[in-house]
């Protein structure tokens, strides 16, 4: 007998679903991974009914944010791994360790929560990573894994350029992801998702290595409507060509090989700006210095977002040589304030960047890869007369593709389509 109820009320409007979501990184006010599962919470919540599993630490941030501005039809579950005791021993490396205890034991409570309410779907948000196994997977209810990354690596022949402990950390998080593909309860895991979302193409190759019965490509970055009227808010710049990179400033975050590029451009009226902190910063420092590029190189550090937004809107490019991001928020942003993007057709960037938004440089090596970027830099200072129409495409595109209304309207979708072979009864 076929007890799920029907995907709309009568008279058609959309039913509010019973949703659990698995967001293990969710808080308030935060970016990255905490500011994703905060922010699918604070959206779907507008739709549907939440139950939401998230880590015991976050409790006091959601609970002061609550108190102010409060989420009717959502219910926050705070889950510890069972031998934790109040210290928070998972700092640094020990985090992931304690991020796959926290999935793994999470299906003792999330099971007879499900046989007590019945959930329409289960839904996977954080970490945005493809390697470790949920406990949602294993509850019995359609199951929606992602969007998940992480599938990226350095394109082949470019680590090289990177000082001897960022190839370490390189080599090591490769084996780390081998390792992983191994473990039988990802494998599980991955298979028993009636969908996986891939934020990029090497995620989404990993995906089907594990089994996974069907994979779209996806990213996890959402911009509110807030944000987007913030960013097309700034106006175009005018002036002498400013690049401007916004990245921390690692090694796989390609920043030397900008830099490289500006300098065999040889625009001896422009600018290029960098914009972050990081372990790189006084090698990229030096390397500008011995480019002779430095009176045209201007290191910033961190900045606040103000002043970020401050000084994109004074640049008419955003340069993002990342050579293994799963997401590429630099990227979303800089196209909502009308910015055209320079980056690799590689990871998250190469998914989100299209020939109407940006330029993409297939990875060959570096030295192609610079030669490359050199070239567009030249033609832009020579004639910037399509960073007009780039600027307007750039701003209908993400407004299209990645708005929380447009990100709703897929989730929506989704959840009735996982639902199929329950309802079809």
């Amino acid at each position: 007998m076929n007890n799920t109820p029907a995907a709309c009320e009568p008279g058609g409007t959309p039913r509010r679903l019973r949703i659990l979501l698995c967001a293990y990184a969710c808080e308030p006010h935060l970016g990255s991974e905490p500011g994703v599962g905060w922010n699918a919470v604070r959206m779907l919540a507008q739709h549907h009914d939440l139950w939401v599993f998230t880590r015991a630490d976050h409790r006091a941030a959601i609970e002061r944010e609550l108190a102010r501005a409060p989420m009717p039809g959502v219910t926050f579950l705070y889950h510890k791994v069972p031998f934790e005791r109040g210290t928070r021993w998972y700092r640094g490396p020990l985090i992931q360790l304690h991020y796959y205890l926290w999935q793994v034991s999470l299906w003792r409570r999330a099971r007879p929560l499900h046989r007590h309410i019945g959930f329409d779907a289960i839904h996977h948000v954080t970490y945005v990573r493809y390697w470790t196994p949920c406990s949602g997977a294993f509850l019995g209810a359609p199951f929606l894994f992602g969007p998940v990354g992480s599938g990226e690596a350095a394109p082949h022949g470019f680590a090289r350029d990177f000082p001897w402990r960022a190839r370490w950390i390189e080599r090591l998080r490769n084996l780390a992801r081998a390792v992983a593909e191994r473990d039988p309860l990802l494998r599980r895991s991955v298979r028993r998702a009636a969908v996986a979302l891939a934020t990029t193409e090497q995620t989404a190759a990993a995906l089907r290595r594990l089994g996974a019965r069907q994979v779209r490509l996806h990213s996890e970055v959402v911009l509110s409507d807030r944000e987007l009227a913030e960013l097309a808010g700034l106006p175009l710049a005018e002036g002498k060509l400013r690049l401007v990179t916004v990245a921390r400033l690692l090694a796989w975050k390609g920043v030397h090989l900008g830099l490289r590029a500006f300098a065999a451009a040889g625009l001896a009226d422009a600018e290029y700006w960098v914009i972050g902190d990081g372990a790189e910063r006084a090698r990229l420092e030096r390397l500008a210095g011995e480019l002779g590029i430095a009176d045209r190189v201007r290191f910033f550090g961190r900045l606040s977002r103000p002043e970020v937004l401050r000084a994109l809107a004074e640049c008419q490019v955003l340069v993002h040589p990342s050579l293994h991001d799963a997401g590429g928020w630099a990227c979303i942003e800089a196209m909502a304030a009308g910015r055209p993007v320079l980056c690799f057709d590689w990871g998250g960037p190469g998914a989100q960047v299209t020939a109407k938004t940006g330029w993409k440089i297939v990875p060959r090596s570096p030295e192609a890869a610079v030669r490359e970027m050199a070239a567009i830099m030249r033609r832009l200072a020579r004639d910037r007369s399509e960073l007009a129409a780039f600027s307007r495409e750039c701003r209908r595109h993400v407004r299209r593709e990645f708005s929380w209304d447009s990100r709703i309207r897929l989730l929506r979708e989704l959840y009735d389509e996982i639902r199929q072979p329950a309802t079809a009864g």
